[in-house]
């Protein structure tokens, strides 16, 4: 005797389908609401175009700046293993009292990690740091698209580099009393890394979602201004503090 399997939805089972059927229209209505709150967006705020907002300039820019901050990295790491097995001979960047890497390497900023008896020169993590910088740069390059986190933690991690950078620009200038230059050159590479990031963040990661300002904002070129009077700042507040000793 043979059994046939009914093919019937029983109420339960009707009831029970609902739900999912009525979640995904919701879901597809809020996809097509974000679509055409996109489209709205984009036609209101339209992204900049041009050479000076796609990745072969941006990523290029930031890969340069990576380069200039790695080999920093490099020769501050190499200070740092030179100071430590010769303590008494002066480095070759040690210019006067106030141009003095020396004593930016001696001073507990220069080695903020410790564990237990154990330190490590900021140079090191500097280099692992910039290596991952210069791979976001050739992916960049490469034209591809980040996902959304990823891109994230990528400018997350460039701002981080950047408050770091300038923490101990200010401890060089306001606590330590001596400038290093290749600290100087990480500073001001790690500046225009962020800002090439940045900008490419918004203008090819498409990050955040709804760039309203922000496409105005490059649109205008206003990033150029704000760029060129960030960089005069910096100059100037290192040569307010610290110019008549530099060039003594």
């Amino acid at each position: 005797m043979s059994h046939h399997r009914s093919t019937a939805l029983t109420p339960s089972s009707a009831a029970s389908k609902k739900p999912v059927e009525e979640s995904r229209t919701a879901e597809s209505d809020s996809d097509e609401d974000w679509a055409e709150d996109d489209a709205a967006s984009l036609e209101e705020h339209p992204m900049p175009t041009g050479w000076r907002h796609r990745s072969t300039w941006l990523y290029l820019l930031h890969l340069l700046a990576s380069l200039a901050a790695i080999i920093a990295s490099f020769i501050l790491s190499a200070d740092a293993l030179y100071s430590a097995r010769h303590p008494d001979v002066l480095l070759d960047c040690d210019l006067n009292a106030k141009v003095s890497c020396s004593t930016v390497a001696q001073s507990w900023q220069a080695e903020i990690i410790k564990l237990g008896n154990l330190s490590f020169p900021n140079a090191y993590f500097g280099i692992a740091a910039e290596s991952v910088f210069i791979t976001i740069a050739v992916l960049g390059l490469s034209r591809v698209i980040f996902p959304r986190w990823f891109a994230l933690c990528a400018w997350l991690g460039n701002l981080a580099a950047l408050l770091y950078a300038y923490w101990l620009l200010s401890q060089s200038l306001f606590v330590i009393n001596a400038l290093c230059p290749w600290c100087i050159l990480l500073m001001f590479s790690t500046t225009i890394q962020f800002m090439a990031l940045s900008h490419a963040t918004v203008t090819v990661q498409g990050l955040p979602r709804h760039p309203r300002k922000l496409a105005t904002y490059y649109r205008l070129g206003a990033d150029l201004l704000v760029d060129v009077v960030w960089i005069v700042a910096i100059v100037a507040v290192i040569l307010a503090v610290d110019g008549s000793a530099i060039f003594s």
